[in-house]
C-alpha cells in the first residue's frame, strides 16, 4: 500500500467520546446564554467587569487543558495547549478586525459587546463546520494536509502583503458586499435603535445599523475561519481537540475586546508574527502529508512548534510595544500641552 493511499485509508483517532462531545456542547451553549444575559441590558463594559470575565475565560481552557493533560497525556496535552495558543493569537487578529467594523459603523459603546457577541457565536458555528468538513476531508482525501498546507501558506503571503501595504487596517464599508446585498433588498434606518436588529418604519420592516455591523462581523468569520481550521489541524488531527481549542479560544473574545481595545493598535507588528505562525503550520503540514509517502521526510514535532509559536508572538509583541512607544510619548506630550 502506497503512503498516500494509507493516509487516506487512517481512522481518525480522538479522545472525544459520545459522552465528552455532549458535555462540551452543552457547556459552550450554557456559556453563550450566559453571555447574552450578561448582555441583555446595554451598557458600557468597565475595565474591571472586562479584567473579571477574562481571567475567568483564561482560567477556564487551561484548566481544562490540566484536565487533557492528566485524563489522556502529555501528547494530547501539549496539542492542546498549542492549538489553545494558536486559535487565541488568530482570535487577536479577529479583534482588531472587529475593532475596525466597530469604528467604521460608529457602533455606540453600549452596543459594542452585543456586536462582538453575535460575531463570537456565529464563528463558533461556522468553525464546527469548518472542522467537521476537515475532519472528512481528511479520511477521504490522500491530499488534505497538502491542501490545508498551501491554504495556509497562501493566506500567510496575503497577511505579509496586506501588513506591508497597510490595508489590514483599512475597512470601506461602501465596498462591503455583504452590505452592499442587504442595502440593496432592504431599507437602513440611520439611527440605531437599541439592540434591535430590525423596526417597522412606515408600515415596512427596516434593518438597523446594529444589522449592517452584525452581518458585516459574520462575513469576516468566514473568512477566519478558513484560515484557522486548517491552522489548527496542523497541531492536531484530532477533531475533539480542534473543536475545543476553537471554543475556548473565542468564548472569551468579548471580555477580551474591551481589556486590549487601547493595545491593540500598539499591536503593529501582529500580522507579521501570524503570517510568520500560519507559514510555519503550512511547511509543517507539508511536511506530514509527505512523510505519508516517503518516510525518510523529516516532520516538526508538535513541541517544537508550541515553541516557534510563543517565540514569535513574544517578538512582535515587544517590537510592537518598542515601535509605538515614541508615538504614545508624543500622544501624553499633547495631553499635558493642553491642560
Amino acid at each position: 500500500m502506497s503512503g498516500s493511499s494509507y493516509l487516506a485509508a487512517t481512522e481518525i483517532s480522538s479522545v472525544g467520546t459520545p459522552t465528552l462531545w455532549g458535555v462540551t456542547i452543552a457547556g459552550v451553549l450554557a456559556l453563550l446564554v450566559l453571555d447574552f444575559l450578561v448582555t441583555r441590558k446595554p451598557h458600557e463594559v468597565s475595565i474591571r467587569e472586562a479584567l473579571g470575565w477574562s481571567a475567568f475565560y483564561v482560567a477556564l481552557p487551561l484548566a481544562f487543558g490540566a484536565w487533557i493533560w492528566s485524563r489522556y497525556g502529555s501528547q494530547q496535552g501539549v496539542e492542546y495547549l498549542t492549538g489553545y495558543l494558536v486559535e487565541k493569537s488568530l482570535s487577536v487578529d479577529n479583534l482588531f478586525v472587529f475593532m475596525l467594523l466597530l469604528a467604521a459603523f460608529a457602533v455606540p459603546a453600549v452596543l459594542a459587546q452585543r456586536v462582538l457577541l453575535y460575531g463570537i457565536a456565529g464563528a463558533l458555528v461556522l468553525r464546527a463546520i469548518f472542522i467537521a468538513l476537515g475532519a472528512a476531508a481528511l479520511q477521504t482525501l490522500d491530499f488534505a494536509f497538502l491542501l490545508f498546507a498551501i491554504i495556509l501558506l497562501a493566506t500567510a503571503v496575503k497577511l505579509l502583503r496586506d501588513a506591508l501595504s497597510g490595508h489590514e487596517q483599512e475597512v470601506d464599508i461602501s465596498k462591503m458586499r455583504s452590505v452592499k446585498l442587504l442595502r440593496r433588498f432592504m431599507p437602513v434606518t440611520e439611527e440605531y435603535q437599541g439592540t434591535k436588529l430590525t423596526v417597522r418604519v412606515d408600515g415596512r420592516r427596516a434593518l438597523t445599523p446594529l444589522a449592517l455591523v452584525t452581518v458585516a462581523v459574520l462575513a469576516t468569520d468566514v473568512v477566519f475561519a478558513v484560515d484557522s481550521v486548517p491552522a489548527v489541524y496542523g497541531i492536531t488531527e484530532d477533531p475533539y481537540l480542534v473543536f475545543a481549542t476553537n471554543a475556548f479560544a473565542l468564548l472569551g473574545l468579548r471580555a477580551l475586546y474591551f481589556v486590549l481595545h487601547a493595545a491593540l493598535s500598539r499591536l503593529v507588528h501582529l500580522s507579521y508574527g501570524l503570517a510568520i505562525i500560519l507559514a510555519f503550520i503550512g511547511v509543517k503540514l507539508g511536511l506530514h502529508w509527505a512523510h505519508g509517502i516517503w518516510s525518510g521526510v523529516p516532520e516538526i514535532p508538535t513541541l517544537a512548534s508550541l515553541g516557534v509559536i510563543i517565540g514569535v508572538l513574544v517578538i512582535v509583541t515587544i517590537t510592537s510595544l518598542r515601535a509605538t512607544r515614541t508615538t504614545v510619548s508624543q500622544e501624553k506630550d499633547v495631553v499635558v500641552e493642553h491642560r
